[in-house]
């Protein structure tokens, strides 16, 4: 699967421009890749409650859960649903607001540096077949891009805040996601 990207984005997502966004400090280009893992409310998938999320619209009475996050401003480069299919929120040579408090290799502020990829899922179940090849298609895609990046600089949210996130969490096949990356 050919994935291409023009201008920032990838041309086969659904983008939809988050204004939790923001330019990369002066000189920064992104030379890492960051994967978390979204549901809401928790443990739930399907409607556009993430995306109501990045677009700061998210209802606080549609949910109980809501009432706790609807003020605060995130964003994700990338959302890959449980289907596979994509929505972009962030150009990716912008700063999207997913690390937040975060360290990597003695680097802070992470999101200055990093691309963010949010997978549709939970730290109580797997990911769906349709995710891991559209991931690894859209890292392709990425390596190809931007050189900066590379296979090596890839990790997940739990790595860069360790103790505060542990996403993409235990049911992320990190062996099975590097296979299908060292295949591509």
């Amino acid at each position: 699967m050919n994935l291409t990207i023009k201008q920032g984005i990838l041309q086969q997502a659904t983008f939809c421009l988050s204004p939790n966004c923001d330019e990369r400090p002066m000189g920064m280009v992104a030379d890492g890749i960051v994967i978390h893992n979204i549901s809401l409310p928790p443990n739930e998938f399907g409607g556009d409650w993430i995306t109501d999320l990045f677009l700061n619209r998210l209802d606080p009475t549609a949910h109980p859960y809501f009432t706790e996050i609807a003020d605060i401003r995130v964003s994700a480069h990338l959302l890959i649903k449980r289907d596979g299919s994509v929505k972009q929120y962030v150009p990716f040579h912008q700063r999207a607001w997913h690390a937040g408090q975060s360290s990597w290799e003695g680097r802070t502020a992470c999101n200055d540096f990093t691309i963010g990829i949010e997978l549709e899922g939970c730290d109580e179940q797997p990911f769906e077949d349709k995710q891991y090849t559209k991931l690894t298609a859209t890292i392709q895609a990425l390596l190809t891009s931007y050189p900066a990046l590379s296979t090596e600089r890839i990790t997940g949210h739990s790595d860069i805040a360790p103790g505060r996130k542990i996403d993409p969490g235990p049911f992320f096949d990190w062996l099975r996601f590097n296979r299908s990356l060292d295949q591509g």
